[in-house]
């Protein structure tokens, strides 16, 4: 536990975490300006956020300033950021004028928690010496899809669109979209799995190995 916690601190103050950790920052100021039915400036706070999450991959590539830390901030900012858009939607589609759209509006509960498992999960795994695992293709697709899809939603989604005036998303395509955003997002958890279990089995073999070496010493 103390040799990770050493390898995420060490070099951790680089412009790559600062922009992870000013996207963490951004959260709540999505949540309370969408909440506040500032549509258009909580879609410029989710650009602004996704702009960030671009550049500190690149800038950490570029300068060679790649970091445990930032290899845990960055998908920490991506998993609180698609869980706030998550929450936000369910609440304000829970409440839609159309019943079929407010039958519906669970299934952002399903970003919710992957998202919430994948986080406390990661801590777990912190906190017992394994690594969180780092995002495979999967996730980065479920990623991509989850952020088109919601700003689809939340440009032309029906009763929120900030452009409902010129296109609305039929309720019945929307529902499509987020049921097969949901789906990859399944998928992605799913993809997870093996990472973790193979590092189990290693700590499991290690604390094996060094047991008999405490037996072989005292023999």
């Amino acid at each position: 536990m103390k040799r990770i916690l050493k390898e995420y601190f060490t070099d951790a103050w680089t412009i790559p975490n600062l922009l992870s950790f000013l996207r963490i920052v951004m959260v709540p100021i999505f949540a309370v300006l969408f909440m506040k039915g500032h549509y258009g400036w909580s879609v410029f706070v989710l650009a602004l956020s996704g702009l960030s999450d671009f550049f500190d991959g690149k800038i950490a590539r570029k300068f060679n300033q790649v970091s445990a830390l930032g290899k845990t901030l960055d998908p920490i900012a991506d998993k609180l950021t698609q869980i706030t858009i998550a929450v936000v939607l369910y609440i304000t589609f829970a409440k839609a004028h159309d019943n079929l759209i407010r039958a519906f509006s669970w299934i952002f509960l399903v970003f919710l928690v992957k998202e919430a498992v994948m986080i406390i999960g990661g801590a777990i795994m912190i906190a017992i010496g394994l690594r969180p695992g780092a995002a495979e293709m999967p996730g980065k697709v479920a990623t991509f899809a989850f952020y088109v899809i919601m700003i689809l939603i939340i440009a032309f989604g029906p009763e929120i669109g900030i452009f409902a005036k010129y296109f609305i998303i039929p309720n019945i395509l929307m529902i499509i979209l987020v049921a097969i955003s949901a789906v990859l997002t399944i998928i992605a958890f799913c993809s997870y799995i093996p990472g973790v279990r193979q590092q189990l089995r290693e700590k499991k073999a290690n604390k094996s190995a060094q047991e008999a070496a405490k037996e072989e010493e005292t023999k």
